[in-house]
């Protein structure tokens, strides 16, 4: 089992693990860098087939959070939870109490928040054994739907980089996964003009949204070679790599998913298709920036404005990459390390 040696490592200040035989509880905490402040990150509840595959997702997930908070600029370092677990079968507030007084024992340099597998009513029930968790009811709540305005202004901003169009009227998307962000994200498309086709694991999902947003269902495995302007993968990671590239048409790729790119070859692939790729952890912020906000003064028009402004942080990215013909995901890179100063860490 490989900590240290991973290729997701990365300088990462502390990675601990947690067990509790009472609640039957197995974590992993991940604190990336906290340069620029406390590490915030979701707690993601997932059924990994094995250990290592819970280590090499939580690395990925805090180093992805360091970079996100940075381009955000927001005043925050990056980290991330993962339990070994169903999220539909293992849960109980037991265990949710048990994640608080892991979180606890960081004091406030770790906060924890909602992910993949966990709700706001996990996060009451961590707030019983600590106070560093963030999204509780009252304040910042469920931060999807910022996500989702997050990776819609991101859509634009693409779409008038390379398409030089200001609306997406009469422009095709194909969006891949149909959950909180996906859903909300689709919503916001259809008001825009633009056409959808959708795909889900849940075929529940699936239906609501044909139905609601007259959207073309397609099986997960036909999302990527469908003939759209632009793919929006809103479900898990690593889906853009050898397998999947061959089969793309598309001319944008822009989704909420964390950790989209197998590998940093494949931005650079992508790059030389003169398919222009949105930086995950630039585009999917806006939950992010919601929970920052989150407390007693919570002004949901403020979180609003900060996250629109992913837009031009996005023209920003294409810009630098263009001068430095670069691909996009290595000049988002470059920008977030300037700003949280990668080689100051320990």
């Amino acid at each position: 089992m490989a900590v240290f040696s991973a290729i997701d490592f990365d300088q990462h200040e502390e990675v601990a693990f947690f067990c509790d035989n009472a609640t039957g509880l197995k974590a992993i905490i991940a604190i990336h860098n906290t340069n620029r402040g406390p590490a915030l990150g979701g707690c993601r509840m997932w059924p990994y087939a094995d250990e290592q595959q819970a280590i090499t997702d939580v690395l990925r997930l805090s180093r992805a959070m360091t970079y996100k908070a940075a381009m955000a600029n927001l005043p925050l370092g990056g980290g991330k939870m993962v339990i070994i677990g169903d999220s539909h079968h293992d849960k109980t507030p037991e265990l949710f109490r048990a994640i608080g007084r892991c979180v606890d024992q960081f004091n406030g340099r770790y906060i924890v928040g909602e992910d993949v597998g966990t709700s706001v009513e996990d996060m009451v029930a961590i707030r019983e054994t600590t106070t560093h968790v963030v999204g509780l009811p009252g304040g910042s709540g469920d931060p999807s739907p910022f996500t989702a305005i997050g990776v819609y202004e991101s859509i634009r901003s693409a779409v008038a980089y390379r398409l030089g169009k200001s609306s997406l009227k009469g422009l095709k998307v194909a969006v891949q996964g149909l959950g909180h962000v996906g859903y909300h994200l689709c919503k916001l498309l259809v008001e825009d003009g633009a056409a959808l086709i959708v795909t889900d694991l849940d075929p529940m999902l699936v239906e609501k949204v044909v139905e609601e947003f007259k959207a073309m269902a397609v099986a997960p495995q036909d999302i990527y070679g469908g003939d759209v302007d632009i793919f929006a993968p809103c479900a898990l990671g690593a889906i853009i790599n050898d397998e999947t590239i061959p089969q793309l048409k598309c001319k944008i790729i822009v989704g909420s998913a964390n950790n989209q790119l197998e590998s940093h070859a494949h931005g650079e692939i992508l790059a030389k298709m003169k398919i222009l790729y949105a930086p995950d952890y630039v585009v999917n912020a806006g939950g992010l920036i919601d929970v920052y906000y989150d407390g007693p003064a919570y002004n949901a028009e403020i979180v609003k404005i900060h996250v629109q402004g992913i837009h031009d942080t996005l023209l920003d990215v294409f810009k630098r990459a263009e001068e430095r013909k670069v691909s996009t995901s290595e000049a988002a890179d470059l920008i977030a390390e300037e700003r949280f100063d990668k080689k100051s860490s320990l």
